[in-house]
C-alpha cells in the first residue's frame, strides 16, 4: 500500500512484489481496495469474504491484539541464553554483597508469589518458570542460597504435579500439570533437604552470632563468613532469609509426609504445618525491614508488589517460554502480589490441617459429612487433590479398608465384613465403584462437583432398580423385615435401601449446590425448594428404613425370634441426624409454599420470559434428575398442582417455620460437642425465626397489598432464604 507524507523523513519503502501467478492461484495488487475499506470502516465493522462464519471467527487471532498475537511483543528474549548473555540474570546478583542479599530476598519473594499463583490455575511456565535462575539451576552453584532453595522449589513442584495428576481433581484446572517439557527433576534434587538443611544451619550459626556479638559488644563476627557488609544489618538479614528457607524445608515436608500410604504420614504434617505457620508470620514481620532498606524509587505499588520490599526482582523474563505454550496463544498472567500470596498459603496450611486431623473413619456416612463440611471452605486445587489421594489408595478408603466392608458397615451387618460370597456379588462390586467414584466427584471444585454428581444420578438409579427387580424375583413382593427371614434376604433388602439413600443424597447434594453457582433466579426458588422438599421426603424415609433394619439386626444378637417383631414396633428412635434432615424438610416446605402463596395471592415472583416457559426451566433445572426417575413420579405438573393450591392461611395455619423452633433445643443438646454442626443449627434456627417473623407480617397486611415489597436475601444460610418485607 503507498504512502505520502509532506513531512521530511525517510523515503517509503517500495510495495513488494506480486507473486508470480501459477495454478493453484491468482495474486492481485489489493493495497487500493484495503485503503478504501480502512477509510469506510467503523469501530467493530469487519471486513470479510463470503465464506467467512461465526465459527471462523470465534477460531481466528486477532492481530495487534497483545493476549493474542504472539509476534507482537518485540522487546524480550527469544533464548535463555540470549537473556543470559544480555545480563538479565548475574550470578553472583551483584558484587556488592548487601545488594547480592537484598536481590536475593527478591527472587524468593518472587517465586513464593509465583508459586501461588501457580497454584490457583495458571501454568508452570508462566509462572515459577519465568525465572533463569531456576531454567539453569547449574549456573547458581556457587550461590548456595539461591541454589538450596531453587532446588527444593523444583522438587515440591514436581511432587504436587505428582499428587495432582493422580488425583485426577485438576480437569477445570489442568493447565497445573503441564510441564510444557520444562526440566522437572535433576540429578541431585533427592538431595536438596540436605543442602537447604545445610544452608539453613549455616546462617543460624551468624544469627547466633550476631546476638552474641551484640551481648559482647564486638564489631566484627570471628569465625564466619557474614552474609553482607553491614554489621548493623546482619541479624534481620538473616532472620529475613531464615524464615523463607525454613518455610520452603517444612512445606517440602508437608507434601511428603502427606503423600506417605495409609496416612501414616498426617501427623508429622500437622507439626510441619505449624512449623509453616510460624515462618509465615516472621516472613510478614520482616516486610516492614526489607522495605525500609529498599530503593524507594524501585518500590512498585503494594497492591502489585510481588515481593516484601516492593522491588522488581532480577533474573525473570515472562515471554521466555511462550514459545512452549503452542498451539495456544500465551495469555498475559497476573502474578499475585506478595501480600495475597501470603494469605494464599495461610488458607492452604489450614485446609491441610483440617485434612490431616481426619479421624480415618471407616464409617462412609461421616466421611461424606466430612467431605461436604470441608467444601464449605471453597479449598483449592492442591488440598482438595490431597483429601482425594487420602481417601482413595489402590481402590480402598485409605489405602487399607475395602469399599465392599465399607458398605457392609453401612448396612449394620459386621458379620458379612470379610465375607467373599458378599465381596464378590455383583451388586456389591458395582455399588463399590460408584462410591468410589462418588467420593472422587466431592473432592472437584463446586462446577464440576454438580455437574458429575447430577450425570452420577442415572447409575445410582439404576443399580437400585436393578437390586429391587432381583429382589423380587428372587423373594417375592415382601418387603417388611420378617423374623424367619434369612441372611441372604435381609442383606438383599438393606443394601436396597442404603442404595436409595445415597441415591437421594446425591440429589440433594446437586439441588444445594445450585445455589452455591447462584444458577437460581427469584422467579425458580419456588420451584427449587419444592424440589428439594420432596428429595429431602425421600431421603429421610430411606434413612428411618435403614436405621430400623440396623436396630433389628442389633437386637437379633441377643433376643429370641418372638421378642423380635413386638421390639421391632416398639423401638422407632432415630438418631439426631433425621431431627436435622427434617429441619431442612420443613424449611423447604415452608419456603416453596409462601413462595407459592405470593405467586398467587399477590401475583409477584412470577417473571415471564420471552425465551422460555416455567415448564422448559423447571426441565432445564431437573432434566438430571427427572431422567433418573428421581423421585418417582414427580414431574413439572406435580409441581404445578401443588403450587396452584398454595395459600397464605395454610402458610400460618402449617407454620413450618415455628415447627422447625420447637425441634431446635434438642438438636442443641444432641451436637452439643460438635462446633461444626451447632453452627449450622444456628444458621437454621435464624432462618426459621426471621421468616417466621416475615410471614405474619405478611400474614397481618395482606399478600395482595400493594404497597407489600417482598425480596429473599441469603444472609443467614447460603442455601435457605430469608424473607425480607418492606412497604413502599
Amino acid at each position: 500500500m503507498e504512502a505520502s507524507s509532506s513531512s521530511a523523513g525517510p523515503a517509503p519503502q517500495p510495495p513488494p512484489s506480486i507473486p508470480p501467478s501459477s495454478d493453484r492461484g491468482v495474486w492481485a495488487d489489493a493495497s487500493q481496495l484495503v485503503a478504501a475499506a480502512c477509510a469506510d470502516l467503523q469501530d467493530g465493522d469487519l471486513v470479510h469474504g463470503e465464506n467467512f462464519s461465526l465459527f471462523a471467527a470465534m477460531s481466528a487471532l486477532e492481530i495487534m491484539d497483545p493476549k493474542m498475537d504472539s509476534g507482537m511483543e518485540r522487546s524480550g528474549y527469544y533464548s535463555i541464553e540470549e537473556a543470559i548473555e544480555d545480563g538479565i540474570a548475574p550470578v553472583p546478583l551483584s558484587l556488592d554483597k548487601t545488594l547480592d542479599i537484598q536481590r536475593t530476598l527478591d527472587v524468593i519473594d518472587h517465586l513464593f508469589s509465583c508459586e501461588a499463583t501457580w497454584h490457583k490455575g495458571h501454568t508452570l511456565a508462566q509462572t515459577v518458570f519465568t525465572c533463569i535462575y531456576l531454567m539453569k539451576i547449574e549456573r547458581i552453584a556457587s550461590h548456595a542460597v539461591l541454589n538450596s532453595f531453587c532446588r527444593i522449589l523444583r522438587a515440591t513442584c514436581n511432587a504436587l504435579i505428582s499428587v495432582v495428576s493422580t488425583a485426577r481433581t485438576h480437569e477445570e484446572e489442568d493447565l497445573f500439570t503441564m510441564s510444557f517439557g520444562l526440566a522437572l527433576k535433576d540429578e541431585g534434587d533427592e538431595k536438596c533437604l540436605s543442602v537447604l538443611n545445610s544452608v539453613e544451619e549455616t546462617i543460624s550459626r551468624q544469627l547466633r552470632a550476631c546476638k552474641s556479638q551484640a551481648l559482647s559488644k564486638k564489631k566484627t563476627l570471628e569465625g564466619l563468613e557474614s552474609l553482607q557488609d553491614n554489621p548493623a544489618l546482619e541479624e534481620d538479614y538473616c532472620r529475613a532469609l531464615l524464615c523463607r528457607l525454613r518455610f520452603r524445608k517444612h512445606f517440602h515436608h508437608i507434601v511428603t509426609c502427606m503423600r506417605r500410604p495409609h496416612g501414616r504420614g498426617l501427623d508429622l504434617a500437622r507439626k510441619h504445618i505449624t512449623s509453616c505457620l510460624t515462618e509465615l508470620s516472621l516472613m510478614l514481620k520482616s516486610q516492614e525491614f526489607l522495605k525500609s532498606r529498599s530503593d524507594i524509587t524501585l518500590q512498585q505499588g503494594d497492591a502489585r508488589c510481588t515481593t516484601a520490599s516492593g522491588c522488581r526482582p532480577i533474573g525473570f523474563d515472562v515471554s521466555l517460554n511462550s514459545r512452549l505454550l503452542s498451539p495456544a496463544p500465551p495469555r498475559a498472567v497476573e502474578i499475585l502480589s506478595w501480600s495475597d500470596a501470603i494469605r494464599y498459603f495461610e488458607k492452604l496450611l489450614h485446609d491441610l490441617d483440617i485434612i490431616c486431623a481426619l479421624s480415618l473413619d471407616p464409617v462412609l456416612e461421616n466421611v461424606l459429612q466430612f467431605i461436604a463440611q470441608f467444601q464449605k471452605s471453597v479449598p483449592d486445587l492442591v488440598p482438595r487433590a490431597f483429601l482425594q489421594t487420602l481417601l482413595i489408595q489402590d481402590g480402598k478408603l485409605y489405602g487399607r479398608d475395602l469399599i465392599c466392608d465399607v458398605i457392609s458397615r453401612a448396612l449394620s451387618l459386621p458379620d458379612i465384613v470379610g465375607d467373599k460370597e458378599f465381596q464378590t456379588n455383583e451388586f456389591v462390586v458395582q455399588l463399590g465403584q460408584l462410591v468410589i467414584n462418588l467420593l472422587k466427584i466431592l473432592c472437584t471444585n463446586t462446577a464440576w462437583q454438580r455437574r458429575k454428581l447430577g450425570k452420577s444420578l442415572q447409575d445410582w438409579s439404576t443399580i437400585s432398580i436393578q437390586l429391587e427387580l432381583a429382589l423380587k424375583r428372587e423373594f417375592g413382593e415382601t418387603r417388611n423385615v420378617l423374623a424367619h427371614e434369612n441372611i441372604c434376604m435381609r442383606v438383599s433388602k438393606q443394601l436396597l435401601v442404603w442404595s436409595q439413600e445415597q441415591t437421594y443424597w446425591i440429589a440433594s447434594r446437586f439441588l444445594i449446590l445450585g445455589f452455591e453457582l447462584d444458577l437460581y433466579s427469584p422467579s425458580e426458588y419456588c420451584m427449587v425448594y419444592w424440589y428439594m422438599h420432596v428429595a429431602f421426603i425421600k431421603l429421610i424415609e430411606k434413612m428411618q428404613l435403614r436405621i430400623l433394619a440396623s436396630n433389628g439386626n442389633a437386637r437379633r444378637k441377643g433376643k429370641k425370634k418372638k421378642d423380635h417383631s413386638k421390639d421391632s414396633v416398639r423401638d422407632a428412635a432415630f438418631p439426631a441426624s433425621c431431627l436435622l434432615l427434617q429441619c431442612y424438610v420443613l424449611l423447604s416446605e415452608g419456603l416453596s409454599m409462601l413462595l407459592a402463596a405470593l405467586r398467587n395471592e399477590s401475583k409477584s415472583f412470577q417473571l415471564p420470559s420471552i425465551f422460555n416457559s416455567e415448564q422448559e426451566r423447571f426441565m432445564q433445572h431437573f432434566d438430571l434428575l427427572q431422567k433418573a426417575r428421581i423421585p418417582e413420579g414427580i414431574t413439572y405438573y406435580s409441581f404445578k398442582e401443588a403450587a396452584a393450591q398454595a395459600h397464605m392461611a395454610d402458610v400460618m395455619k402449617y407454620n413450618f417455620f415455628k415447627e422447625i423452633q420447637k425441634i431446635i433445643p434438642s438438636l442443641k443438646g444432641s451436637f452439643a460437642g460438635d462446633p461444626g454442626k451447632l453452627a449450622e443449627i444456628r444458621q437454621i434456627e435464624q432462618v426459621a425465626e426471621h421468616n417466621r417473623i416475615a410471614l405474619n407480617i405478611i400474614n397481618h397486611v395482606g399478600a395482595g397489598d400493594p404497597s407489600l415489597r417482598v425480596s429473599f436475601e441469603f444472609t443467614h444460610h447460603p442455601h435457605f432464604a430469608v424473607a425480607v418485607v418492606k412497604r413502599s
